[in-house]
């Protein structure tokens, strides 16, 4: 894969971060993985750590010094990595898996990690998948319900085709919408669906009304989500969610947005035609990574 056009090698990594420090998001596409190198909003070096096609990618942030995990669902089943300068994804199932993501805390409203994923599968499954402490081997598999049509994991939000359940230690609850495409878990909850995009207040509460394909959120207020095309951005809004509280934001490129993501600091979008984008508050810059198929996207903190 060309390189970006102020490439670094990986040995030169740690000097590229500098203060900034640096955070690597995984695209997950129909090509395989590719891992882009950032510190703020300055887009470094980028290359394909896995081969085989991924349909979603999420990380799995651990603590007590144990190295965070990087989770592909694939049409193979559930492939994982440690977060490092040479990740190596390892197959841990083979039952095919299309959505990935980080589960919420058990019991805790805050959206804290339980050290554990979740995984939506081809068969409508979902599992909570939990590893052995400070390693890749799985410890224990938890079914929790079947959801027609998985498309998206977030916290503990499903996404279907039959609208979003909410994860708890027994089993799903559904908790509505229709033909719900993209989910955030983080903060507050939020849905995109073939209807529009929505927010959880008493009820569902309309955002806009229109086709809504991806959302994300990192937790402290602030979120993007694509809605008939436009890609759109939660203002601070003295804890306000509704339409008022969005902008829509002016990308450096005039391509779809299919993925988003966050990061300390920072914001992700990716395009249909492989380019990332990221904001760390002073607007957007990009790099053409040269993939296609674009399937999802998760940061990594490594420094």
């Amino acid at each position: 894969m060309a390189p970006a056009e102020d490439d670094i090698s990986i040995d030169e990594k740690r000097v590229y971060a500098g203060s900034a420090g640096r955070t690597d998001a995984y695209v997950a596409t129909g090509s395989g993985i590719v891992r882009v190198s950032l510190s703020a909003d300055k887009v470094g070096a980028f290359d394909m750590v896995a081969r085989d096609p991924a349909r979603d990618v999420a990380v799995l942030a651990r603590g007590d010094g144990a190295a965070d995990l990087v989770a592909a669902a694939t049409p193979d089943g559930l492939s994982v990595a440690a977060v490092d300068d040479d990740p190596e994804f390892e197959s841990v199932d083979d039952d095919p898996a299309v959505a990935v993501g980080a589960a919420s805390g058990r019991g805790d409203a805050t959206g804290a990690r339980d050290g554990a994923l979740l995984v939506a599968r081809e068969s409508g499954a979902v599992e909570r998948v939990a590893f052995e402490a400070g390693g890749t081997a799985v410890a224990a598999t938890t079914r929790l319900g079947t959801v027609s049509a998985p498309r998206a994991v977030d916290g503990a939000l499903v996404a279907g085709a039959e609208g979003v359940f909410r994860v708890a230690d027994d089993g799903l609850t559904d908790v509505g919408l229709d033909d719900a495409r993209d989910v955030a878990g983080a903060g507050m909850p939020l849905a995109a669906t073939g209807a529009g995009l929505y927010w959880l207040g008493n009820g569902w509460m309309t955002v806009r009304e229109g086709s809504a394909d991806a959302v994300a959120a990192d937790g402290d207020g602030h979120a993007t989500a694509v809605v008939d095309g436009d890609l759109l951005v939660h203002a601070d809004a003295g804890g306000e969610w509704g339409d008022e509280a969005w902008e829509t934001a002016e990308l450096p490129v005039d391509e779809a947005v299919v993925a988003l993501g966050y990061g300390p600091g920072l914001s992700v979008a990716v395009t249909t035609a492989g380019t990332l984008c990221v904001d760390a508050g002073d607007g957007w810059r990009h790099q053409v990574v040269g993939v296609r198929d674009v399937e999802g996207v998760a940061l990594a903190v490594v420094e």
